[in-house]
């Protein structure tokens, strides 16, 4: 493709970004493709399901990125007795000024680490929907703006895991992108034992970055330029899922809005201004595969996702490249 950076149209604040990247890999060394996707969803202005079976650093991962991001930080510990007031508040009537006063739920901060998610009731989950598509929450009849930067980092174990609740898909399309994080290599795995030693390493991460920093970051990110080629190739490609064989339900117009800012974001990460195709490629996967229902998925919901993700790599294949 041709090569845009003849002429830049914005200066891309390296500084920051490698400082965030940096201050998480203290925690996640060697793991730079995951940490990558992680702030593709912050800096997109999304949200991040995390899914993987206990012990692979999932609730690590989200918890080092809070810490080394200035800004309020909530971890809610999703369990089936939570209810939805647990999460967004309530009126609570004050004697002293003789009215109902609302005390806020702990989704009134800036990061919201949902430890487990599939282990609340549907009712609890479905409470997430008007925050995590419109930033706000509504209590009695009143809306309740969220603060800015907002963004949820879950993690949930499979489902075939004891006690856990499926994801209704209304939930799972509110999220930018799904990852798992896999086990460690060998190495991988020794340096972590070592990292935790005689401390954690998640001690000595620093916060490198404000919130504010983090929402000037989200603005910078929707500027990145792309192509008419690259946006042509985007609509390709979901429009594909929607008749490919196998599939039930294809993406939805939602899912190309959130392909084309997670690349945006992905540029940013990379000290570009402009979007490539292979960005696309890269992030196809973990921003569709969650959005889409297959005829005959096989085992639990975690084979399904794998199952729609190869799917969208055969898709890939059949899609010309934009030059």
């Amino acid at each position: 493709m041709k090569n845009e950076t003849a002429s830049p149209r914005l200066a891309i604040p390296t500084e920051p970004i490698t400082a965030l990247i940096e201050e998480i890999e203290k925690v996640y060394v060697g793991r730079r493709d995951r940490v990558e996707l992680a702030l593709v969803a912050l800096l997109a202005g999304g949200h991040l399901i995390i899914e993987d079976v206990p012990g692979v650093g999932k609730t690590m991962l989200a918890n080092t990125i809070a810490a080394a991001v200035d800004c309020e930080f909530r971890r809610i510990q999703f369990t089936p007795d939570l209810l939805p007031t647990d999460l967004l508040g309530v009126n609570i009537y004050d004697e002293s000024q003789s009215r109902f006063v609302f005390k806020r739920g702990p989704l009134f901060a800036n990061i919201i680490l949902a430890d487990e998610i599939n282990r609340t009731t549907p009712k609890t989950q479905s409470c997430l929907l008007e925050a995590m598509s419109e930033y706000q929450i509504t209590v009695d009849g009143v809306t309740h703006p969220l603060p800015q930067p907002f963004c949820v980092l879950a993690t949930q174990n499979p489902f075939e895991f004891e006690g856990t609740y499926p994801l209704p898909e209304s939930q799972l399309d509110r999220f930018f992108l799904r990852m798992n994080l896999g086990y460690p290599t060998t190495e991988q795995g020794k340096q972590i034992v070592r990292a935790q030693q005689i401390t954690h390493p998640i001690e000595d991460v620093e916060p490198v970055v404000h919130g504010a920093g983090v929402v000037e970051l989200q603005m910078l990110v929707r500027r990145v330029h792309v192509s008419e080629e690259v946006l042509d190739y985007v609509i390709r490609l979901v429009e594909a899922t929607r008749t490919y064989e196998g599939v039930l339900t294809g993406i939805s117009p939602r899912g190309a809005v959130h392909l084309y800012r997670a690349a945006q974001a992905l540029a940013v990460l990379r000290s570009r201004d402009y979007v490539e195709p292979d960005d696309i490629k890269e992030l196809a996967a973990p921003v569709l595969s969650h959005r889409m229902r297959l005829h005959r998925p096989s085992g639990g919901m975690g084979s399904s996702f794998e199952a729609a993700a190869r799917l969208i790599r055969e898709i890939l294949h059949q899609i010309p490249v934009p030059l």
